[in-house]
């Protein structure tokens, strides 16, 4: 197929309609691929439709020259947001929005008793506050999201990210980890939150465990979702 006799303006509107991922890969057909490929007019169709409001809450200001280092700018690192409540990132192949909902945005129950758990910074935390969990009296945690702020027509899934010191009070005991729907869809699933769960006893050998994450946190997947595009609120829960 012959490419060379077509405007960049033309060529701009085919990688548009195209992915992040393959307009890297078609950048190196050919010079005019190349040229477009580096075009605010591609990169925009590639940014959520509200990333001026999204950029604007940024707890630190975000630099950018184009749309492209901005979308790489949101890709390669969280955006942290809401006064550190929550981040924000783009996956980079697909441009779909991410968040994360720091402990300060979840209700925890005995969550402001010292007793129980207190709040500390944590320097591997993207956030600067995270909760550490003293004693095991009552588990319960609660977050909320509203699908308006995530990307249309897809399927996400929800992790719960930890850190566990010491699983002394988790080697024997499951949790319930669920995910619903306001609407209606929902499920829950009992899980480990103890890594090591296969040396434990039998309550909780076999059941879902965490993986651990490249940064060194423990993440396992509570559950997953659609995301219809109508607005509708996402509840997890850990008990």
């Amino acid at each position: 197929m012959e490419f060379q006799g077509l405007s960049e303006g033309c060529v701009s509107t085919i990688l548009a309609r195209t992915t992040p991922a393959d307009v890297c890969r078609l950048s190196l057909v050919s010079r005019i691929f190349r040229l477009a490929a580096e075009s605010d007019v591609v990169w925009e169709c590639f940014l959520p439709s509200d990333y001026h409001s999204i950029v604007s809450q940024a707890s630190a200001p975000l630099h950018y020259t184009s749309k492209k280092s901005l979308y790489f700018a949101l890709a390669d690192r969280p955006l942290i947001l809401d006064q550190g409540r929550k981040s924000f990132q783009l996956d980079k192949n697909s441009g779909k929005k991410c968040y994360m909902l720091a402990a300060r945005a979840l209700s925890i129950v005995w969550g402001d008793t010292e007793q129980y758990w207190t709040w500390i910074s944590c320097p591997d935390s993207r956030f600067p506050e995270v909760a550490e969990l003293k004693n095991v009296c009552w588990l319960e945690i609660r977050g909320v999201i509203n699908t308006r702020v995530l990307s249309p027509n897809t399927q996400y899934a929800a992790y719960l990210v930890y850190k566990m010191i010491d699983a002394h009070e988790f080697g024997n005991r499951p949790v319930e980890l669920s995910v619903n729907m306001l609407g209606g869809h929902g499920s829950t699933k009992t899980v480990c939150l103890d890594p090591n769960r296969e040396t434990r006893n039998n309550r909780v050998r076999g059941l879902q465990g965490p993986n651990e994450r490249s940064d060194g946190w423990l993440e396992i997947e509570m559950g997953e979702f659609f995301n219809s595009g109508l607005e509708d609120e996402v509840q997890m829960g850990v008990l």
